[in-house]
C-alpha cells in the first residue's frame, strides 16, 4: 500500500486568475457616464456654466446677464427649493436647502447676483453627488427575489400539475426535475439525487439527498428526480425568511443620519431666527437704519450658509472612494466609508471567501498493485459526464496529469453511494466510504464475509484505511474510496482550498487590533481545519443564514462595529445586518452584490486592511474639515457684527473655507 500525500499546487493560478480579472464585481466599473444622466447633476452643471456666461456678459449687457443669473438660480435651485417647501409644508419644519436658497436670494436682493448663484452652484453639486451616491447604495433585493422559484409540479389523483408555490401546503407531494430549483421546504418522499444548497448554508459540497432527508427552497437539484413532501408554506421556508431579513435590516437607520438630520433643522431655524431678529430688531435696539440691518442680515446668510460644513464629507468620501477603488474596492456611497472607519470587528464567511469556493483533489491514497496515475485515469473516465462538483474536480486533476484519459463504458450511478462503469474490462467503483463506518473491526462478527465485501486482504489492511480515512477527513478532506473488480484500490480526498491572500489578511487585520471571525454553514470539522489555516480565533460553523445574522448582533455587541464579508446568497441577510458588508466581486452571487455595500472586485481579501486604514483616514479628514468649516463660519459671523465685513469679503471668506476644506478632501487621492 502506497500513502501519496502530494498537495495540489494551485495557488499561482489562484493569483494569477485575481490578478486578472477585470473592473469592480464581475466586470463593472464606475459609471460615471450615468454620474451625468443623473438629473441633479445636470442642473447643477447646468447653472454652474450660465453663472460663468452671466459673469462673463455682465460688462456689456446688465440686463441680459441679470437673465443668465436667474435661469442659472431657477435650474441650479429648483430641486432644492422644491425639497425646502416641502420640509416646511409637511413637516413645518426649516432645512438647510431652504436656508441656502434664502442666501443666495438675500444676495441677489443686494445686488450680489454672482455671489448667490455661486453658492446655488456649490451646495447643487454637492446634493446632486450626495445623490448619485445614495442611488448607488441602495439595497436592492432583486435578484434575491429573482432566485425566489415561482412554480413548482405538485402530483395529485396521480397526475402532475403546475401550481404557483404560493398555492403549495404543507402535506403536498411535488416533483423536483433534475436541475430545478426546490420550490419548498420539504422531505424527500422518494428518489435520490445531490443538491447544491450553498445559497442556503454555505456548504461548499453538494449534499447527497434519499428518503428522509430535508430540503430547503432556492437550492438546486442535481443528476436525480426527487419526490418532495411539503412542510413549510412559501412565507414560512428558510428562502422566505431571508428575504425578511434582508428586508428589515435594510430598514434600519444608522443613528448618526438621525443625528444629522436633528442637527440640521436646528441649524436652519437658528440661522432663520438670527437673520429676522438682525433686520427687525436692530433699527429698533441699536439704531441702525433700515438698509444697514438689511444688508448685515444678507451677509449674515451668505457666512453662515452651510456649503463649508456640506463640502467637509462628501469631497472626503468620494475621495476615499476613488482611491478605493484603484485599489479593487468599491464603495456603493460615501456613508460607508464613514462606518467602515468604525469597524472593530472582521467577520468572513468560509466558503468561498477565506476559501476558493470550488474542491480540489489534495490526496490520492493507492493500495498495492495501482499507481496514481492508474487510478485518477480509471476514477476520470466514469465521473467524465457527471456535473457533480467531486467528479469535475477528478476530471480536472486527471487531465492536468494525464491529458489521455481512457474510455469507460456500462456507466451507471449507485443510488445513495456513487458511480459505476468498465475501464478496459475492470469493473471500477467510486463513492462513498461508508462500508468502511458499517464494518468497524470491533464489531466484525464473521472475517471472511467482511473481507469478502470490502475487497480487503485481511482486516488489517481494513485498519489502515480506517486509519488513512480518519486522518483525511480530520484535515477536513471529502474523502472517496474507489475499487476494482471489488477490490480495494484507494482512496481520493478532495477539499475547499484556502485562498493564498487569507492567512496574510487574518495577520494584517488582527495586528490593526482587530478581531477576526468565521460564520460558516459548513460542518465545525472543516471549519476547524480552514481557521488553523488562516488564523482565525473566532469560529461559529454550522450556522444557517438567521444563525449568521444572530451572531452579528452578539458580536456587535460584545467588540463594536462589524464588517461581514461574504459571496453567497445565504451571506446576504448578515451582511445587510452588519454595520457594513462586503461582496465578493468575482466569485460572489448576484444577490451578495447587491446587498453588500462594499464590493471587493478582485476577490483580494489582503486589501481589507487597507480600505479601513483609508476609511479612518477620511474620518480623521472630515473631523478637520468641519472644525476649520465651524472656526471660519464663526469667525466671519463675528467680523460681520464687529467689523462690518462686506457682502463681497464674505463671500470670498466663505467659498475660500470651501474649497481649502474640498482640496484637503481630495489629499485622499493619493
Amino acid at each position: 500500500m502506497q500513502a501519496i500525500h502530494q498537495p495540489i499546487q494551485t495557488q499561482a493560478k489562484a493569483e494569477q486568475r485575481s490578478a486578472n480579472t477585470p473592473g469592480p464585481g464581475r466586470g463593472r466599473k464606475p459609471d460615471f457616464r450615468a454620474m451625468l444622466r443623473n438629473k441633479e447633476m445636470q442642473a447643477a452643471l447646468g447653472s454652474g456654466l450660465l453663472m460663468l456666461i452671466a459673469w462673463a456678459t455682465a460688462s456689456w449687457s446688465n440686463p441680459l446677464s441679470v437673465l443668465l443669473y436667474i435661469v442659472a438660480y431657477a435650474i441650479g435651485g429648483w430641486t432644492k427649493a422644491k425639497e425646502g417647501i416641502e420640509t416646511l409644508v409637511k413637516d413645518r419644519d426649516l432645512d438647510v436647502n431652504l436656508l441656502m436658497i434664502a442666501a443666495a436670494l438675500g444676495a441677489a436682493a443686494i445686488g450680489y447676483w454672482n455671489e448667490g448663484a455661486m453658492l446655488i452652484f456649490i451646495f447643487a453639486l454637492s446634493g446632486a453627488l450626495e445623490s448619485y451616491a445614495t442611488e448607488r447604495s441602495h439595497k436592492d433585493i432583486s435578484s434575491l427575489l429573482a432566485l425566489k422559484p415561482e412554480t413548482a409540479l405538485r402530483i395529485e389523483d396521480g397526475k402532475m400539475n403546475r401550481v404557483s408555490i404560493d398555492d403549495l401546503q404543507p402535506g403536498d407531494l411535488l416533483l423536483v426535475k433534475p436541475g430545478e430549483l426546490v420550490p419548498a421546504d420539504g422531505v424527500v418522499y422518494r428518489g435520490s439525487s445531490f443538491i447544491n444548497q450553498a445559497s442556503i448554508t454555505g456548504e461548499s459540497l453538494p449534499v447527497d439527498k434519499i428518503a428522509g432527508d430535508e430540503v430547503f427552497a432556492g437550492t438546486v437539484n442535481g443528476e436525480g428526480a426527487l419526490y418532495v413532501e411539503v412542510t413549510k408554506s412559501a412565507e414560512g421556508s428558510l428562502f422566505g425568511k431571508i428575504i425578511k431579513l434582508v428586508e428589515e435590516a435594510q430598514t434600519e437607520v444608522p443613528d448618526s443620519q438621525r443625528f444629522i438630520e436633528r442637527f440640521e433643522g436646528i441649524y436652519a431655524r437658528i440661522v432663520v431666527a438670527v437673520t429676522v431678529l438682525v433686520i427687525a430688531g436692530t433699527p429698533l435696539l441699536l439704531g441702525w437704519t433700515w438698509n444697514e440691518a438689511f444688508y448685515k442680515a444678507m451677509v449674515f446668510l451668505v457666512v453662515a450658509s452651510p456649503c463649508a460644513l456640506v463640502s467637509s464629507i462628501m469631497p472626503v468620501m468620494l475621495s476615499a472612494m476613488s482611491s478605493s477603488a484603484r485599489r479593487g474596492i468599491l464603495f456603493k456611497g460615501g456613508a460607508h466609508v464613514e462606518n467602515m472607519a468604525q469597524t472593530r470587528v472582521v467577520a468572513f464567511d468560509k466558503t468561498g471567501t477565506l476559501t476558493m469556493g470550488t474542491p480540489q483533489v489534495t490526496d490520492v491514497i493507492t493500495a498495492d498493485g495501482y499507481d496514481r496515475t492508474q487510478l485518477l485515469g480509471a476514477a476520470a473516465a466514469i465521473e467524465n459526464l457527471s456535473v457533480h462538483p467531486l467528479a469535475r474536480a477528478i476530471v480536472e486533476q486527471a487531465s492536468k496529469e494525464d491529458s489521455n484519459l481512457p474510455i469507460a463504458e456500462q456507466v451507471q450511478a449507485l443510488t445513495g453511494w456513487g458511480i459505476e462503469g468498465k475501464v478496459d474490462g475492470v469493473l471500477w467503483k467510486i463513492g462513498k466510504t461508508d462500508e468502511l463506518d458499517t464494518h468497524q473491526i470491533s464489531e466484525v462478527n464473521n472475517a471472511n464475509d467482511i473481507e469478502k465485501q470490502l475487497g480487503v486482504s485481511d482486516m488489517n489492511d481494513l485498519a489502515v484505511w480506517l486509519g488513512i480515512r480518519a486522518q483525511l477527513e480530520g484535515e477536513g478532506k471529502t474523502v472517496s474510496a474507489i475499487t476494482a473488480n471489488g477490490e480495494m484500490a484507494g482512496l481520493i480526498a478532495m477539499r475547499d482550498t484556502v485562498r493564498p491572500q487569507a492567512a496574510s489578511a487574518v495577520k494584517r487585520l488582527e495586528a490593526m487590533g482587530l478581531k477576526v471571525a468565521m460564520l460558516t454553514g459548513d460542518r465545525p470539522e472543516s471549519a476547524a481545519v480552514i481557521a488553523r489555516e488562516t488564523g482565525v480565533s473566532l469560529v461559529y460553523a454550522g450556522l444557517l443564514p438567521e444563525d449568521k445574522v444572530k451572531r452579528v448582533h452578539l458580536l456587535r455587541e460584545q467588540y463594536g462595529q462589524v464588517l461581514m464579508v461574504g459571496d453567497g446568497v445565504n451571506d446576504a441577510p448578515a451582511l445587510a445586518a452588519a454595520t457594513v458588508g462586503m461582496g465578493m466581486g468575482v466569485s460572489g452571487s448576484g444577490t451578495a452584490l447587491e446587498v453588500a455595500d462594499v464590493v471587493l472586485m478582485n476577490d483580494n481579501i489582503e486589501e481589507i486592511a487597507w480600505v479601513i486604514r483609508q476609511a479612518r483616514r477620511a474620518q480623521r479628514t472630515v473631523k478637520q474639515n468641519m472644525f476649520f468649516a465651524i472656526t471660519v463660519i464663526l469667525a466671519l459671523i463675528a467680523g460681520n457684527f464687529l467689523q462690518d465685513v462686506a457682502l463681497p469679503l464674505g463671500v470670498v471668506g466663505h467659498e475660500g473655507s470651501t474649497i481649502l476644506v474640498i482640496l484637503n478632501g481630495l489629499r485622499l487621492l493619493r
